[in-house]
């Protein structure tokens, strides 16, 4: 053997030694938590002083430890994994209606018109109190409301809290289908409309139906509606961009740390129309699968993208089967839009703590499109028309995470029998000072982090018997606060409108209510309108772009 051979097999060992070595110390670092773990676990259970829940201890570690990572790395419990199915599929046995359940209460927040719920008189709003024979307040934890699912054909009885009143309710549990598409309308001039708010199984076929019902009536401009999609399925945004762009093209790429997990997904149907004009509509609530679908549309200059900056949600993520029927949501890749850029917003891989930096903050890479326009990474999607609003306050994203929109409409509903059809109803100036004083007067729906904490001390003041003094004062600083609330809310009055009024529709209409509306309202829809309808102007944007 010559002394170069030799010198090449020397080098490969010693790559190879180093390559097991290092796979080694990491399986051994790995082995050795999992042993410290199982060995604290085994002494707590053993000798702390009182019972303890080793499901519950388990399941709080596993969470805290996910924490660390994205929000989108998940562990899943066996009725978990049944609600991942449920919404991957859109179908279900239950009631018809969606519930919520906080602060030991199960609320209903949405039902779906013509079933069981709906057809029984049951609203939004109402609070469950029990469930057969199960009281929810003796119920642990969340998954109460599994128990509103089951066979289909059986009976469930039910008692509801509504308005201060218990009501009495058998309603039959059936099939559930959840449309992707809650609304499609042929409007004016032929521009055909189709709201998409979900990727489950059925988006591209849901889709495909509505456009070929247009096509025949006459559709030819489409406005494709993706804002406060939360995305979904990859398939089926790859299937749903294929509809309107060439086979063999490319939509999405993945990079992965395991080079088996990095793909270049291609479309593989034929479409069903590479002509028509399209404007797809995105919103800060447009993520992941509605990401790509309006990323790759752009890349690929197959449509105009109105609205404003999407959610900004690069990563993949893939189900993990765990032992005993769980399972583990891990992220595994980011995606890639045809043009080569990730758009994930937030930098998990640099957090400190709860600072999480945006990739939006610093340099962001040029990209170019098929016809050759300019587009950037980092931060979403950037419309090629954005929609100018108000920026958001502190305090109004407070609001919508507090349940004051959500009850403020829930009494409208009890106190108006009937508002005007989707199409005419106008929330106005006069409701939005109503829903003000509601919340003046209604102080526990809607508290700042200011009022909590000002709340909080003055409570500490009395415990140690200091208030009396600062009474005065707290009340009238306590006045200034909802005061400079008031004043920060109003700063996006026109968004809060929008978001009280799709709620009360709701209540009356459904969700197809909600986009009857926007198309006779809407700012985003009256653009796009107004783009498709401007023939020179659509072909410009699409050749050289506009921002």
């Amino acid at each position: 053997m010559t002394k170069l051979k030799k010198g090449i097999l020397i080098l490969g060992f010693l790559v190879i030694g180093s390559v097991l070595f290092a796979f080694r110390t990491d399986y051994f670092e790995v082995a050795k938590q999992m042993e410290i773990y199982t060995t604290m676990f085994k002494e707590i259970n053993m000798y702390y002083i009182d019972e303890i829940n080793p499901a519950k201890l388990t399941d709080t570690a596993i969470k805290n430890m996910l924490n660390d990572l994205d929000p989108y790395t998940k562990f899943y419990d066996e009725q978990g994994v049944e609600d991942v199915k449920i919404n991957s599929s859109g179908e279900y046995s239950g009631i018809g209606a969606q519930s919520n359940y906080y602060d030991g209460k199960l609320i209903i927040i949405e039902l779906f018109k013509g079933y069981s719920a709906d057809k029984a008189g049951i609203k939004v709003g109402d609070q469950i109190i029990k469930i057969d024979n199960i009281l929810v307040e003796d119920y642990n934890g969340k998954q109460v409301s599994t128990l509103l699912k089951g066979s289909p054909n059986t009976n469930i009885d039910l008692i509801i809290k509504r308005q201060g009143k218990l009501l009495n309710f058998s309603v039959k549990r059936e099939k559930i289908k959840v449309d992707p598409v809650p609304h499609f309308q042929l409007m004016e001039d032929g521009i055909g409309y189709i709201a998409l708010d979900r990727f489950n199984d059925k988006a591209t076929s849901s889709v495909k139906k509505a456009f070929i019902d247009m096509k025949s009536k006459g559709m030819n401009k489409l406005i494709l509606d993706l804002r406060g999609n939360p995305g979904g399925l990859l398939n089926e945004a790859i299937n749903t961009t294929n509809l309107f762009v060439p086979k063999n093209e490319v939509v999405v790429k993945t990079k992965a740390k395991v080079k088996k997990w990095s793909e270049t997904y291609k479309t593989r149907n034929e479409p069903i129309d590479l002509e028509i004009p399209i404007v797809v509509l995105i919103d800060g609530n447009s993520a992941s699968a509605a990401e790509i679908v309006a990323g790759s549309l752009q890349d690929l200059d197959r449509a105009v993208i109105i609205g404003t900056r999407s959610f900004g949600k690069g990563l993949v993520q893939r189900y993990r089967n765990l032992t005993y029927g769980t399972k583990l949501k891990l992220t595994i890749s980011k995606y890639y839009t045809p043009s080569g850029r990730n758009i994930q917003e937030l930098d998990y891989t640099n957090r400190n703590g709860n600072d999480i930096p945006k990739f939006s903050e610093k340099n962001r890479n040029a990209f170019k499109t098929k016809n050759g326009r300019t587009v950037y990474d980092g931060g979403g999607i950037a419309p090629d028309i954005k929609i100018e609003k108000a920026e958001r306050t502190d305090i109004t994203k407070a609001l919508y995470k507090s349940d004051a929109i959500f009850n403020y409409a829930t009494n409208y509903y009890f106190k108006n029998e009937s508002i005007a059809n989707p199409d005419t109803y106008v929330f106005n100036n006069s409701d939005y000072q109503n829903f003000i004083s509601f919340i003046k007067q209604n102080k526990t729906s809607f508290k700042t982090v200011s009022e909590k904490k000002f709340d909080s001390a003055f409570k500490t003041a009395k415990n140690e018997n200091l208030s009396n003094s600062i009474d005065h004062t707290y009340q009238n600083l306590m006045v200034q606060l909802v005061a400079q609330k008031i004043e920060a809310l109003n700063k996006n009055k026109e968004e809060i409108k929008e978001h009280i009024s799709n709620e009360i529709i709701n209540r009356y209409y459904f969700k197809k209510g909600e986009y009857q509306n926007h198309i006779a309202y809407n700012k985003s829809v009256k653009e796009a309108v107004k783009v498709l309808k401007n023939e020179e102007q659509y072909n410009q944007i699409l050749k050289n772009g506009r921002n």
